[in-house]
């Protein structure tokens, strides 16, 4: 692909965050971006995904600091509720300035 080998060899292609890339982790992001927090249900029904897909990747996330998990219990029924980090902002906020970077370098060619 013409695109894709120009952006590569451009010296403005910088490399992606390969933890909020993947399509799910960029969804959790971004719906944590706009929300104080959002529970587990929350999340799966917004992303429209799998118990699997938001746990595994909430657990990235968590794991590269980019989200906060909080387990608890409503009454007897448990509870996860996760919230953007400060870093995880900075990383999206750096993520979002790499990709309008990409969009812009292939809007020029």
């Amino acid at each position: 692909m013409r695109v894709a080998r120009t952006l590569r060899s451009s010296p403005v292609a910088p490399a992606l965050d390969r933890v909020i890339h993947e399509p799910i982790r960029l969804g959790i992001i971004s719906a944590l971006a706009v929300n104080a927090s959002l529970s587990f249900n929350e999340l799966k029904q917004r992303l429209d995904t799998s118990d699997g897909n938001v746990s595994v990747h909430a657990r990235k996330l968590e794991d590269a600091g980019f989200l906060s998990c909080h387990k608890g219990y409503e009454g007897r029924v448990p509870r996860t509720e996760y919230k953007l980090t400060a870093s995880g902002r900075r990383a999206m906020e750096r993520y979002f300035a790499q990709m309008t970077a990409l969009i812009e370098a292939a809007r020029a060619k």
